[in-house]
């Protein structure tokens, strides 16, 4: 069984900071790549910030140079740095993680159970 819990969601004020965490504990065998998507009310849930095994970071346009996506391979565990939050940052935010798990080593995609971002004054 796989789990990838999250923290630090919260209510900041337009140009605050907030930090997420998304540890992930398990049968875990290797992390290919682990990533932060988003979801506000009525539309799609977007990329916001992904991380390969390798270190290759890939970010949406619009968080380029306000986020920051690391990881920590020893604790399994991928944060995200928001900095200079704008009201349209506001949405539910989930974890994802690409992993190799069980003894086969076997590839699946999980999801966490999000954590709600609200930016207002």
């Amino acid at each position: 069984q796989v789990q990838l819990v999250e923290s630090g969601g919260g209510l900041v004020q337009p140009g605050g900071s907030l930090r997420l965490s998304c540890a992930a504990s398990g049968s875990i065998f290797s992390i290919n790549a682990m990533g932060w998507y988003r979801q506000a009310p009525g539309k799609q849930r977007e990329l916001v910030a992904t991380v390969t095994s390798g270190g290759k970071t890939n970010y949406a346009d619009s968080v380029k140079g306000r986020f920051t996506i690391s990881t920590d391979n020893a604790k399994n565990t991928v944060y995200l740095q928001m900095n200079s939050l704008r009201p349209e940052d506001t949405a539910v935010y989930y974890c994802n993680a690409l992993l190799s798990v069980g003894a086969w080593g076997l590839r699946n995609n999980y999801w966490g159970q999000g954590t709600q971002v609200t930016v207002s004054s």
